[in-house]
């Protein structure tokens, strides 16, 4: 599947979150959302990207924007990696099974690897893409590159 380019609509799903309950982007009308996609729970780079998260939930929620994290690992992995990190506002989302399923329709998912491309996504209010880049797999991302795009747009 093609990735996903700026102008592009996605449209709602939803996916358990290390907390079990579901998160439905549905219920999040009216707020963009920035999908951060790490490869893998438990690997250092990929805990930063979500502690940057966390660090910067109360800035995200100043400009209408959910942050959710998300990678292949299960509820009960995330759950775990969640309470080892101190993630307490941030929903991390199992996009566990299908395997992949959200990155892979993204267009974002490494079939050789099993996991997806580290990436930052931003859909606007109605689900369009109005931030897409994907980032090498050690690289962490800026998150001051997002709030100020966020903080731009």
């Amino acid at each position: 599947m093609a990735r996903i380019q700026v102008g592009d609509v996605f449209g709602d799903f939803s996916l358990k979150s290390h907390t079990e309950a579901a998160v439905d982007t549905a219920q999040l009308a009216g707020k963009k959302i920035l999908l951060s996609f790490h490869p893998l729970a438990w690997t250092e780079v990929c805990a930063k990207q979500m502690q940057s998260l966390e660090a910067n939930v109360e800035t995200f929620q100043s400009l209408k924007t959910v942050p959710l994290g998300l990678s292949v690992d299960s509820v009960p992995c995330k759950k775990s990696w969640a309470k080892s990190l101190g993630i307490e506002k941030v929903d991390l989302l199992a996009d566990f099974w299908p395997h992949g399923g959200i990155a892979a329709k993204l267009g974002i998912f490494i079939d050789k690897f099993g996991f997806s491309e580290r990436a930052n996504i931003i859909l606007d209010d109605r689900r369009k893409a109005i931030f897409v880049k994907v980032y090498p797999i050690r690289e962490l991302p800026d998150i001051h590159e997002i709030l100020d795009f966020l903080k731009s747009s």
